[in-house]
């Protein structure tokens, strides 16, 4: 399962496959919370609506887009709690969790770290055999990231996991 963490819409991806294997959609869509509600109401019905596809598809791992500095501080803000929300979500199901970043993410299914959001939904189309890009872009983005997922692994996490190792012996 990838998940494009948002507190509004938070794009949910969920994909078959692995490294080595085309990817198959499964699931995409959006958890929407509304503005009209206090922070901890949204980030509660954002719990209940990925409860909900958790308890749908079951997944095997969730990946999640991190969160990157932007230049509304605010906006970050939102994501942070939104992608901490999703994390919590799936540890207690007992799941591995992994992030990875937007270049990552964008490098693995378009070939390039920078690419802009419309190439991003345009290569996961084309490698999900898709008749038209998801929509809205958090959903597409979702899909990216469970992608990324799946033909990665576990690669960055132990590659992290390595570095921190390394760090922790000095």
């Amino acid at each position: 399962m990838g998940i494009d963490p948002g507190l509004t819409r938070c794009g949910v991806g969920v994909v078959d496959g692995s490294v080595g294997r085309p990817p198959q959609l499964v699931a995409v869509g959006v958890v929407r919370t509304a503005v009209t509600l206090d922070l901890a109401q949204r980030l509660l019905a954002l719990e209940e609506g990925l409860l909900a596809w958790f308890d749908d598809y079951r997944p095997d791992a969730v990946a999640i887009e991190r969160v990157f500095s932007q230049h509304n501080k605010s906006s970050v803000m939102d994501t942070a709690q939104a992608a901490g929300v999703a994390a919590l979500t799936g540890a207690r199901r007992g799941l591995t969790v992994t992030f990875h970043t937007p270049s990552e993410v964008k490098a693995a299914v378009t070939g390039s770290g920078s690419a802009d959001k419309a190439q991003v939904a345009q290569m996961v189309t084309r490698i999900l055999k898709l008749a038209e890009a998801p929509r809205p872009a958090d959903a597409a983005d979702a899909l990216a990231v469970a992608v990324c997922h799946a033909w990665r692994g576990g690669a960055t996490n132990r590659y992290a996991a390595a570095v921190a190792a390394a760090r922790g012996s000095r």
